[in-house]
């Protein structure tokens, strides 16, 4: 059978809990659309939703249930997203002011395998696959379950990028001065940074 309605919803709540709160991808999402705007940060959203559906994928078909047999790998994905984090912490706090009222949008936005590499390093990224798999899978129809929750991840992932992005977005239109650009981009850098902290609760 495949998950029914009460079920499904059940899954989407918990799933747009982990999508919608603040966390790395949501301050890097806001970021970015306050600094490059809204279509030009698509593409990060896309590799962050691409990345999460590859750690589901892994999770779902044994690979994730190693994180959990070997605590030892748990502590270097820690490590590495902790590593991680600083950096796009540090890139995001020393961006560039860039006039963002003229037509020429900022150069640089966060490329597409960005967002794809911060989940694969992202314990929390995994720990939300990990649950997911296990409260809301079907054991007499696992595979049609597994892609209900691959389309539930996706929907949220949507929905709250955008959502995050647009936020970013209307920020960008009150960053007209040097002052409130280096003003925003080191708040998002010192929250991006703070995210490791969340990594090692």
């Amino acid at each position: 059978m495949d998950l029914d309605s009460t079920l499904f919803l059940s899954m989407l709540g918990f799933l747009w809990v982990a999508a919608i709160t603040p966390g790395p991808n949501n301050t890097l999402l806001t970021a970015s659309g306050a600094n490059y705007g809204f279509f030009r940060s698509l593409p990060l959203m896309i590799g962050i939703m691409l990345g999460m559906q590859c750690i589901l994928v892994l999770v779902a078909f044994g690979v994730g249930s190693l994180i959990l047999l070997y605590p030892d790998l748990h502590l270097i994905l820690k490590i590495a997203g902790s590593v991680y984090l600083l950096w796009l912490a540090w890139k995001i706090g020393t961006a560039k002011y860039e006039r963002l009222e003229t037509d020429a949008a900022p150069p640089s936005p966060v490329p597409f395998w960005q967002g794809g590499l911060l989940q694969v390093i992202n314990p929390k990224a995994w720990l939300m696959a990990l649950g997911a798999v296990a409260s809301f899978s079907l054991e007499k129809d696992y595979l049609n379950s597994v892609a209900m929750i691959s389309v539930g991840i996706a929907l949220v992932n949507i929905v709250a990028g955008v959502i995050w992005i647009a936020f970013g977005s209307l920020i960008g239109l009150f960053l007209r001065s040097r002052r409130s650009w280096a003003i925003f981009n080191v708040s998002m850098g010192v929250l991006t940074a703070a995210c490791v902290l969340l990594i090692w609760r």
